[in-house]
């Protein structure tokens, strides 16, 4: 007898049923459009829109001849560099010992939760891949409330009602701000009140912030100055620096975590054994700073800050719900005031909308329901970066050095972010 075996059933449980990553398969299908000839406006990936610095790329074609094996952990002078840029940024005393380097912050945290066992508490919304990673690995995920009004933020009060009835259990909060979706941000007040209550139930605080130089007024402050013992700090070189793709993250440890850092280590020694070689030279370079990076992100922070302001107004002039930007490069808006109509066209949940979107607009979004939220939410993510970055910093330091920057810029430097919402206005006002 023929026996055919079916293969799909002996795929681990925990990843069956979990679809690509939303932000990445957006990516994909709007290339994909892309390449039919369609004219598709690209809002659903948050990449970067401006270059890496020269002087970093001169750095990895200096360096792109070391083929070594790197220590696990990174290279010493690399360690060395991030140390001391996040002591200029922070007023932190940590040393190179304290910090562990992989490819990408996203799979420092994967291996984070396999060496911890923990929960892992979320608040809502958050970035697309922290709870299925914990799926994946097999831990519980807690959502944790926030609410529009309060601008999407975690309150001291909300964190301490999840951890009073059980105030012994092991747990990692993940805490990203500027925030990815909503490019809010908190406050000192806010971060002292959650770092008391981490505290108080002993919580590993990942405090993600890979968004942090490009908070619009260079303000950004860590958690890690109030609850130094007990924060990792999660950065990389792929907002603020452009270099998404050269796939480079970091974890600075607090010395009181120093063996569970050890213990990720010895995941990455049996699984990606060491982050790319030349790429952590050229690094050296990012983290050790300058004058000329130091007028980049000056640049790039303007650039933000009026494209962000721009691009909220119009929102708002929509009948969106959605809250002013103050980092990084998202807009989380709520589009329920057209739940009738859109529910007359057959379209009840955020999947719907971002789809119907896509296809009569080739907008490209994200629904809310890949953030945390139930299906009929009627909310998305709107990542502002279709622009030619190059020619928006070239511009905003050249005719623009001088002059604020207003909507005459913005229609200058990204004309495709203009047709954007011209297309999305049309769009909603025809329904």
């Amino acid at each position: 007898m023929d026996i055919k075996h079916d293969h799909r059933y002996a795929i681990n449980l925990n990843v069956r049923g979990i679809q690509p990553s939303a932000t990445l398969r957006i990516n994909e299908l709007s290339n994909q459009l892309r390449a039919e000839g369609k004219d598709i406006i690209k809002l659903g990936l948050g990449q970067s829109p401006f270059p890496v610095p020269e002087r970093v790329v001169e750095a990895l074609k200096e360096h792109a001849h070391e083929k070594d094996y790197l220590p696990v952990k990174g290279l010493k002078g690399l360690r060395e560099a991030i140390s001391g840029y996040i002591n200029r940024n922070e007023h932190m005393r940590s040393t190179w010992e304290d910090v562990l380097i992989g490819p990408g912050s996203k799979e420092l945290l994967f291996i984070l939760q396999l060496a911890y066992y923990g929960d892992l508490l979320i608040p809502r919304p958050s970035w697309v891949s922290y709870a299925p990673q914990a799926r994946i690995i097999g831990r519980s995920v807690h959502w944790l409330p926030t609410h529009a009004e309060n601008n999407w933020q975690l309150t001291a009060e909300e964190l301490d009602i999840i951890c009073r009835d059980d105030p012994t259990r092991p747990r990692i909060l993940v805490l990203n701000y500027p925030s990815n979706p909503t490019g809010c941000t908190y406050t000192d007040d806010q971060l002292l009140a959650i770092a008391n209550v981490a505290r108080k139930y002993k919580i590993i605080l990942l405090s993600d912030e890979i968004y942090g130089e490009v908070h619009f007024e260079g303000r950004h402050k860590s958690i890690a100055r109030y609850y130094p013992e007990g924060t990792i700090i999660s950065t990389g070189m792929s907002k603020w620096l452009g270099a998404g793709g050269w796939r480079l993250g970091t974890f600075i440890f607090p010395p009181e975590l120093r063996p569970l850092q050890d213990a990720m280590a010895i995941i990455a020694s049996e699984t990606f054994t060491s982050t790319s070689a030349p790429i952590q030279h050229a690094a050296i370079t990012a983290f050790n700073g300058g004058d000329d990076i130091n007028e980049y992100l000056r640049q790039s922070r303007r650039v933000l800050k009026v494209v962000g302001e721009y691009t909220h107004r119009r929102l708002t002039e929509m009948n969106a719900v959605v809250q002013k930007p103050e980092g990084a490069f998202y807009l989380f808006p709520d589009f329920s005031s057209y739940r009738e109509k859109l529910a007359g066209h057959d379209i009840k949940t955020s999947q719907a909308l971002s789809t119907a979107l896509l296809e009569k607009t080739g907008v490209a979004i994200l629904p809310s329901s890949d953030f945390g939220f139930v299906p009929d939410h009627l909310g998305a993510r709107l990542a502002f970066v279709d622009f030619d970055g190059a020619q928006a910093l070239k511009l905003a330091g050249g005719d623009y050095a001088e002059l604020e920057l207003g909507d005459d810029f913005v229609n200058q430097a990204c004309p495709r972010l203009v047709k954007a919402m011209d297309k999305m206005e049309q769009w909603f006002h025809s329904l």
